[in-house]
């Protein structure tokens, strides 16, 4: 257990929050889904109702770089405009995130005042990761330099970025590495990831139900021999079940297909027993493309045609077990959710999932494309918890530990 926000006292103090705000963006540079910084304003308002001096930092997207097309493109900016419209306050963005310039802003801040650091990631230094820093003394001062002037801008340190949880960047584990002494405590959304994720994992309400779909088996693989020994039922869909599907011997067509983890997949098998379901039928068409001809196919499929969604008949077996669960957990879709029809089995599990929370069950989404899913179908309000963090809930899952939440103070 780790303290948080609650356990501090933050008035007059700076905080330095590592959110997560790694929103997408249309080609424009608006903001297409704001469910991240949504999910951080608990944490927010609670530390400026404190008294706190709000110091705010994220990445946004993959720069390479601190080049012009890469400030453009991956500027904060719509992020601060959407957080000054949500909490209903300034937010005054530097145009750094360390520096003379980001000192003086932090100097001359006053009790609720926010300051939102520019994308962390214009800085290489950030996303150095701690191997390659030990085995080489110039990145490690890179990144240690790096995150002490961040470091030096803040009383306390929260963490409630838990979507990059599972990596070793300079924000979220040498800066509160560097700030031992002070506070280091979670945020509320960062508390709740892991109050529902650990809970699943370590105490479920049976029956235990884990539904998993995405495009390969290797993305899912330790998740799913993590879960063979804690679920019920593990319900297979998406592209990764033809994998599974060619490995008992059927014929697949063109559907995706990891050749190489084909006796991986059969050794899974075995040892899942009757416990790892695959798709009894699939809509199959010859190209990824709306409006292309498909058909339902049960058995084999076509050697002209591929796999790109669960088929009718593994929708209601699917529904079934997940009405019935407890306990389920989604991570990835059923099909190619981008194409319409292809997302209709994706729909139809996320109405399942809904359904299942009606009647009582405690439902989380994995975060990724399974979040975006149920935030198409506006049922993001009716599952028990919907995850910010894609490759974090995996490994989360999977029963790693997380060394930038391990740095944190015990409660």
């Amino acid at each position: 257990m780790k303290k948080t926000v609650e356990d501090i006292d933050v008035r007059g103090k700076r905080v330095l929050v590592r959110c997560d705000f790694n929103v997408p963006l249309d080609g424009s540079g608006r903001i297409t889904d704001d469910r991240r910084i949504r999910c951080a304003l608990p944490t927010i308002k609670r530390l400026l109702d404190g008294g706190g001096r709000l110091i705010l930092m994220s990445h946004l997207g993959r720069p390479k770089g601190d080049g012009p097309e890469d400030r453009k493109k991956f500027t904060l900016a719509p992020v601060a405009k959407r957080l000054s419209e949500l909490i209903g306050k300034p937010v005054e963005l530097t145009s750094e995130c360390v520096g003379e310039e980001v000192s003086a802003a932090v100097a001359a801040m006053k009790e609720g005042d926010v300051v939102l650091l520019e994308n962390l990631r214009f800085n290489p230094p950030e996303t150095i990761k701690d191997k390659a820093a030990a085995a080489n003394a110039a990145l490690r001062e890179q990144k240690d330099n790096f995150a002490e002037a961040l470091a030096e801008l803040a009383d306390v340190y929260i963490n409630d970025a838990f979507g990059t949880c599972h990596r070793d960047n300079a924000s979220m584990l040498t800066v509160p590495q560097m700030m031992e002494g002070k506070p280091r405590v979670v945020g509320y959304l960062v508390r709740k990831e892991l109050e529902f994720l650990g809970g699943a994992v370590a105490d479920p309400v049976r029956p235990f139900v884990c539904v998993l779909g995405g495009a390969k088996v290797s993305d899912k693989l330790g998740v799913i021999q993590s879960l063979l020994a804690k679920c019920d039922t593990i319900l297979v869909g998406g592209a990764m079940a033809y994998t599974f599907l060619k490995a008992d011997g059927l014929e697949v067509g063109k559907s995706l297909v990891e050749e190489d983890l084909l006796e991986t997949a059969r050794s899974l098998r075995v040892e899942a027993g009757d416990k790892l379901k695959l798709p009894a039928d699939s809509v199959v068409a010859a190209e990824i493309k709306e409006g292309a001809v498909v058909q339902v196919v049960e058995g084999a499929i076509p050697s002209n045609q591929m796999g790109l969604d669960i088929g009718p008949k593994t929708v209601s077996r699917y529904r079934e077990i997940v009405c019935g669960a407890k306990t389920i957990v989604w991570n990835g879709p059923m099909g190619v959710i981008e194409t319409p029809p292809f997302d209709r089995g994706t729909m139809a599990m996320a109405s399942a999932m809904a359904q299942a929370t009606d009647a009582g069950a405690v439902t989380i989404i994995g975060g990724g494309d399974s979040a975006a899913a149920v935030d198409k179908a506006g049922l993001d309000e009716r599952m028990s918890h919907v995850s910010t963090g894609g490759g974090a809930s995996l490994e989360f899952l999977e029963g790693k530990t997380f060394a930038a939440i391990d740095v944190l103070d015990d409660a």
